[in-house]
């Protein structure tokens, strides 16, 4: 049976059909069909508030929304019982072996990522929604090529989804000529399939449909989402408020609607995270064309300087001031089981890095890897003790104006080293990304789409304001191409001649140099990352 206007221009194939059915897909074009209008509208604000930005404006707090942040009276609803205890929270992409031991890990949350975690690859995504329903039902398992056998304890983690942002598009399923939303190909499908049974099965990893939402830009792309929540839920039945979901504060201009984005979810919001690394990537390329916003070393921008501290410490105070839960950012560090100084070392700066947030008022934290899942919640047990948040500190005396949230002025020099390692880990975690592996473990961190973000926009941002290396030459694209020479020759003699040459080196150079050095600024290397991946 076809649906009417609606074409799936990827193979389905294996268990493919069973997320790809009609009824699935007749769900997804219909909420495509009453929201992309909406949303090709957003993204063209996005555009023309850019331009403002080119042109030398600095955002602030909006005028026209003041009445929403003066009233005192407005509340974000109880969340579930699930939802309560957020303290650790381990994220990754949505593969059967990362669900399971992710789910297993200890931690009270995992959220299962088909954004910056995962390659978007036609495989990944369906693949992906099959693996989930596997996990709703329990019925998810996984033997390794070595035998061993993976399977869910029986106390698992709450489940969290986390959709592509607004911007992107599944280009394999097309609604009338159109590729759809691929915002609302990943929570459609996760929600027609799963909504039902997570909110009937006593055993499922969660009491209903939970949602990490990306990359938003205004209250705005917060009312879209909640309009889309609400025709999903009127569409099958469930009552209004019953999807829960956590936005991720990764964008600078969102800093500056945090209470409107929670008031614009209503009784669907579940709490702010403060995505930490989109955050830079979003400060870097929103005042790209600023020569008075030039970093040095991605190491020497650590989260607490001036700009960063005035975002967290405003997150918790606004999620605090409206009873909903503030969750804090990924630490890139990760241990080594072949290296005890190299774990010791990730694990004492995950520990400094979950002393300042729980002792900031955070009711939580995220990790990418299961061996941090008992560092990290030993820091929040510390403060929270028995109670599972710490929402009833209110943050009163933080204080947060433009200004705080704009400065910018960060210490610190650019140096070979700091542009030699942007150029390697944008390189390789490109190549990565083209073989279907959205996470990588790169120089003991854990790498996604963000962090390599942040690695090509700061070459970017460099070589386009003749920023020079202290001491040094000033930065070029000539002087970044003699670079990837020699990166990419360090990385050929590490991995070996067969294994560069069946790898995608010379693609992830094209698209790094593409996203790098090219006059215009690319907004998502993902969108021309789109034409090299199945």
């Amino acid at each position: 049976m076809s649906v009417e206007g609606v074409e799936v221009a990827g193979p389905v194939t294996g268990r493919f059909s069973e997320v790809l059915t009609p009824q699935a897909l007749a769900f997804v074009a219909a909420l495509h069909r009453e929201l992309d209008p909406v949303r090709r509208d957003l993204l063209r604000r996005r555009a023309e508030i850019q331009e403002q930005l080119d042109a030398g404006e600095r955002p602030d707090f909006q005028p026209g929304t003041r009445p929403v942040r003066e009233d005192g009276a407005w509340r974000v609803p109880p969340v579930p019982s699930d939802l309560q205890d957020r303290r650790v929270e381990i994220t990754g992409p949505a593969e059967k072996k990362m669900i399971i031991n992710a789910l297993n890990s200890g931690a009270r949350v995992f959220m299962a990522d088909f954004e910056d975690a995962n390659t978007p690859t036609w495989h990944n995504m369906v693949q992906g929604q099959v693996d989930l329903i596997d996990a709703v039902r329990r019925s998810i398992d996984f033997t390794s090529p070595e035998g061993k056998e993976y399977r869910l304890n029986d106390k698992v983690a709450t489940l969290l989804v986390r959709p592509r942002g607004w911007h992107l598009e599944e280009r394999h399923l097309l609604v009338d000529g159109n590729p759809v939303s691929a915002s609302l190909f990943d929570f459609g499908l996760y929600f027609f399939h799963n909504a039902r049974e997570l909110l009937e099965s006593e055993k499922a990893p969660a009491r209903g449909p939970y949602y990490y939402l990306a990359k938003l830009e205004s209250h705005l792309e917060a009312r879209l989402w909640n309009d889309a929540f609400n025709l999903a839920q009127d569409a099958l039945g469930i009552p209004r408020g019953t999807i829960k979901a956590t936005v991720l504060i990764e964008t600078i201009l969102a800093a500056f609607e945090m209470e409107e984005i929670l008031y614009e979810l209503k009784d669907h919001s579940s709490g702010l995270n403060a995505g930490r690394w989109d955050y830079l990537f979003s400060v870097i390329k929103k005042f790209r064309r600023q020569p008075d916003v030039v970093f040095p070393d991605r190491a020497e921008v650590t989260m607490t300087q001036p700009f960063y501290r005035a975002y967290t410490e405003l997150l918790v105070k606004t999620c605090h001031r409206r009873d909903a839960h503030a969750i804090g950012g990924m630490s890139a560090f990760i241990p080594n089981r072949k290296d005890p100084e190299v774990t010791e070392r990730a694990l004492a700066k995950v520990r400094e890095d979950k002393v300042r947030e729980s002792n900031d008022g955070f009711d939580g934290t995220w990790v990418a890897h299961p061996d941090l899942v008992p560092v990290a919640t030993e820091e929040f047990d510390r403060v929270l003790g028995n109670a599972p948040h710490q929402v009833d500190r209110r943050r009163d005396e933080v204080d947060v104006s433009a200004d705080d949230l704009l400065n910018f002025k960060v210490p610190g020099e650019i140096t070979e080293g700091g542009v030699r390692t942007n150029i390697s880990v944008g390189i390789l975690y490109i190549e990565s990304w083209l073989r279907g592996v959205g996470a990588a473990a790169l120089f003991n961190l854990m790498e996604d789409t963000a962090t390599s973000e942040i690695s090509r926009c700061q070459v970017w941002q460099w070589a386009h304001h003749a920023a020079a290396i202290t001491g040094g030459p000033k930065i070029t694209p000539e002087l970044v191409q003699k670079m990837e020479d020699e990166e990419l020759d360090k990385i050929l003699r590490a991995v070996g001649a067969e294994a560069f040459s069946g790898g995608r080196f010379e693609e992830a150079r094209a698209l790094f140099e593409r996203v790098a050095l090219s006059d215009d600024f690319v907004d998502f290397l993902t969108i021309p990352g789109y034409e090299y991946i199945d």
